[in-house]
């Protein structure tokens, strides 16, 4: 671990999947990168625990036409996976609105288009690195399966199916003996009304994914690693930026790429930079496999729910808590997220077991794609990629390198 006493080129500020993938660009290039962590290890944020899925074909924005018939019972807890924390503090207020504002037809149309095409160069981006640098995190294209329980939402699955098609997307809208034959777990998805299949999905567990590429960055682009920088001042002096730690630390770079996950509200509001990023707080569980685990991913659309298949294991992930700021998990919303699961394929895992959950805040914007944009001379933001953080960190990190790259 670097001192951090030293000039640098570029800082990245984070050392989570979006931080790690901005951290390879950047050096697969040749500069000069200082990879900067709070934390003791990486990827122990948003990524450590969650959905495993790199869900390339399924981008659609969280805002659309449909929340407005769920903000009662998100607003009032009646939701079991889908609630928000009111309050009447300004950040929360001003998102809430921007957010409403995005529940329309055409722009969930546009932010999901905007979100998959990010999405494509993302899997364009880890092809790549993985020919160049193999990396062993149980990665294999299972294929996923968004399962419906209301006929009424089908039409406006075909709608998104057919949307997404000049992409060159691969989807398929099938009757429940089509999804069956699919995926034979989902015989016992009581009630299911349809599915919509995407083949070329893929899952992995982003933990050791996160940690291969820093040991590539180790190893082949020698790349300078401050963990514990807990940092507490960023400001600008000259032509340079000053970042200080907690315990006295100091690192200088010429340019600053901000990619702290949620961490980055506070961060920045400092520098009088606001940023529309809201804490969204989900939940996992790890477990062996039932009699009945999938092999292909399964999204339960009722239920909110994704089941991916980690080799002898799967993961469970879930529960959307807007506005909630600690990532500390509570048992009863652990429970709720095994008791959902259970309800929706109860052979798929050991409920009765389950090895270990966690929590963790998304960063998620109004409008469901991340922020890539110079903030102020020599910053540049990589934030609030929300619930496809491991699904777009690929493609970010090649974006904010080419934004770089063009700035004085």
């Amino acid at each position: 671990m670097s001192n951090a006493s030293n000039n640098t080129s570029i800082a990245v500020l984070g050392a989570g999947i979006v931080g790690l993938a901005t951290a390879y660009a950047l050096a697969r290039r040749g500069t000069r990168v200082h990879l900067v962590e709070r934390r003791a290890a990486p990827v122990l944020g948003a990524s450590f625990a969650n959905g495993a899925q790199l869900s390339y074909a399924y981008t659609d924005a969280m805002a659309g036409p449909a929340l407005w018939k769920q903000l009662p019972g998100m607003l009032g807890g009646r939701d079991l996976s889908f609630r928000a924390r009111p309050s009447a503090d300004a950040h929360f207020f001003r998102w809430g609105l921007s957010f409403l504002r995005n529940a329309t037809t055409q722009r969930l149309h546009r932010n999901t288009l905007n979100t998959l095409a990010l999405a494509l160069e993302s899997r364009a981006a880890m092809d790549a690195l993985l020919h160049r640098h193999p990396i062993d995190f149980l990665h294999r294209v299972a294929g996923k399966l968004h399962v419906y329980y209301d006929e009424k939402a089908l039409p406006k699955a075909r709608t998104m199916i057919a949307l997404k098609a000049a992409s060159g997307i691969r989807q398929t809208l099938l009757d429940p003996h089509e999804a069956v034959a699919v995926e034979p777990a989902l015989a016992g998805a009581e009630g299911m009304t349809g599915a919509v299949h995407s083949p070329d999905e893929e899952v992995g567990d982003p933990w050791r994914f996160g940690n291969g590429l820093l040991d590539v960055m180790r190893q082949c682009y020698d790349v300078p690693l401050s963990f514990g920088f807990d940092l507490r001042t960023l400001r600008r002096d000259g032509p340079d930026w000053q970042l200080h730690s907690a315990d006295g630390r100091e690192l200088r770079a010429r340019k600053v790429v901000v990619c702290g996950g949620i961490d980055s509200v506070d961060l920045l509001r400092p520098l009088g930079i606001h940023i529309p990023v809201m804490a969204v707080k989900g939940y996992s569980f790890t477990t062996a496999c039932g009699v009945a685990a999938p092999t292909v991913s399964i999204t339960d659309t009722a239920r909110k729910l994704v089941f991916a298949r980690l080799g002898e294991r799967i993961r469970v992930a879930g529960l959307a808590e807007v506005n909630h700021w600690d990532p500390t998990p509570v048992q009863e919303r652990v429970n709720d997220l095994i008791a959902q699961a259970r309800r929706s394929l109860p052979d798929a895992a050991d409920y009765a077991h389950v090895e270990s959950h966690w929590a963790g805040l998304r960063p998620v914007t109004p409008f469901s794609s991340p922020i890539i944009r110079q903030a102020a001379p020599g910053l540049v933001l990589n934030v609030g990629h929300g619930m496809l953080g491991w699904t777009l960190a690929m493609g970010s990190g090649e974006r904010v390198a080419e934004l770089l790259d063009a700035l004085p």
